[in-house]
């Protein structure tokens, strides 16, 4: 998906830009990217490859030569950024996490706008980024161009544009993907995450609002743009996505999780020995569970992550899937001869959880009752760029769907599957448990897991699990 961070200070803002960015490369797998300004060397810009390395190992040496007193940055997990650009609003450094359904319709109204051109990158599709910054660049002030984006874009966008100025701050229209602003004595930071400043001094200042723009200077943070009162926020980011120290909405990741698990013991009667969660946003969930059911919590095997972080995964599934089986390291002791409750954050092609409930039987489980931590996915999402899923096809779900109904899918049939309580999900789920050869399944109900992240039901984005924007 991909995470943003921006810092303005009076002094360099290099040490505190560095830490910001890598805080977020649980976001992304592709590239990282960072860029600043000075008032007397002008803009400066790093961009790395950090499918094979971490952020800092990439960029280390660009930190202790850039320099500047703003800086923005990202991790991405596609398009190479921050761009620098340089148009009648005069030259602005700009990143964004956004996925851009209608890139297309956007193209080609650019170009009848006068727009001369667009870089293609190496996958053949143009830089969501620079599609940005042709949209800005169409109005005639900044904030205009801004707002514009913003409201044009179909899908999703929040974005960091820098300056000589400052930072503008723009959160997606309907609050998809957050932008939360903090402060120290001399400075502001713009960040995805809100844990990702805590360590380097700053304090939670505001969570922008759905659609808001504000400007950051050393000096002071000015809303430009007044937040709208609709918000669909990714719930996403609390059951998977979100590093369990941050949280969005005011609304704590770990908490929420321990939440569902909470929410989806006080359903379940299975008899189990241990509760466990599939390393690392299923662990979460099963303390949850465990505290929930008194069914003991235990740790049956343990991802190695020293020299395996999360960002050194490749793109192509089939090595993705090779090395998220290798990452994980069993503890005999506590597997063989048990039977085990194994929570997930969610089953999406299903093929990662079979390998690993067939771990578990080889090293000696009794039985794998398998109990993931939100709704079935029926949706591929259309708002932010899940890369765990490519098509929906590739959704288990969809393929048992397709196989029990003979093709014949209609959105009435699909909207079906996802009630809970109808006969079609009960035998999608024995489908799927059959398939993936788990001793029992039961997924978590959708009004249990928004219940379990406290706000209102409206204000959260289901449209993976119920089709409804």
């Amino acid at each position: 998906m991909g995470g943003i961070f921006g810092v303005v200070a009076k002094d360099d803002c290099l040490f505190d830009l560095f830490f910001g960015i890598d805080y977020h490369s649980h976001l992304g797998t592709r590239r990282g990217g960072m860029a600043v300004y000075d008032e007397t060397k002008g803009f400066d810009r790093a961009i790395h490859n950090i499918e094979n390395a971490p952020f800092r190992t990439k960029f280390d040496k660009d930190m202790q030569e850039m320099k500047g007193k703003f800086g923005i940055g990202c991790i991405s997990d596609y398009e190479p950024q921050p761009l620098i650009v340089r148009s009648h609003h005069g030259t602005y450094a700009l990143t964004t996490v956004s996925k851009i359904n209608n890139a297309e319709e956007l193209e080609r109204e650019a170009f009848e706008n006068g727009h001369s051109h667009f870089l293609e990158m190496s996958g053949g599709d143009i830089n969501a980024t620079e599609l940005v910054a042709a949209l800005i660049n169409q109005k005639e002030n900044l904030i205009d161009g801004i707002r514009y984006a913003l409201e044009v874009v179909d899908g999703s966008l929040s974005l960091l544009l820098m300056n000589e100025k400052g930072i503008y701050a723009g959160r997606d229209r309907l609050g998809r993907t957050p932008i939360v602003i903090g402060k120290k004595e001399d400075g502001f930071c713009a960040s995805f995450e809100n844990f990702a400043y805590k360590n380097l001094g700053y304090k939670d200042y505001k969570a922008l609002g759905p659609g808001e723009v504000c400007v950051l200077t050393e000096k002071n943070c000015v809303t430009l743009v007044q937040p709208g009162e609709d918000m669909k926020i990714c719930t996403f980011l609390w059951v998977y996505y979100g590093y369990p120290a941050s949280s969005y909405e005011g609304i704590s990741v770990e908490k929420m999780r321990y939440n569902c698990g909470a929410k989806m013991a006080q359903r379940d009667n299975v008899k189990a020995d241990i509760v466990a969660g599939v390393p690392d946003s299923g662990t979460a969930h099963a303390v949850g569970y465990a505290n929930e059911s008194g069914i003991p919590f235990s740790r049956p095997f343990i991802k190695y992550t020293p020299t395996w972080p999360r960002s050194f995964m490749p793109t192509i599934q089939s090595k993705r899937n090779l090395i998220a089986k290798m990452k994980m390291l069993a503890v005999q002791d506590l597997i063989e001869g048990r039977s085990m409750v194994l929570i997930d954050d969610s089953i999406v092609r299903g093929t990662q959880l079979r390998e690993t409930t067939e771990f578990l039987y080889q090293s000696g489980a009794k039985e794998v009752h398998i109990r993931p931590a939100c709704p079935p996915l029926v949706y591929g999402c259309k708002y932010l760029n899940f890369s765990r899923s490519n098509s929906e096809m590739e959704l288990i779900t969809r393929r048992v769907i397709e196989r029990l109904e003979n093709g014949n899918v209609t959105e009435e049939v699909l909207q079906e599957y996802t009630n809970p309580d109808s006969e079609k999900y009960q035998k999608m789920e024995e489908e799927i448990c059959k398939e993936l050869h788990f001793t029992s399944l039961k997924f978590n109900r959708l009004d249990d897991m928004l219940d379990s992240v406290g706000i209102d039901h409206c204000k959260l984005c289901t449209y993976c699990w119920d089709g409804k924007e």
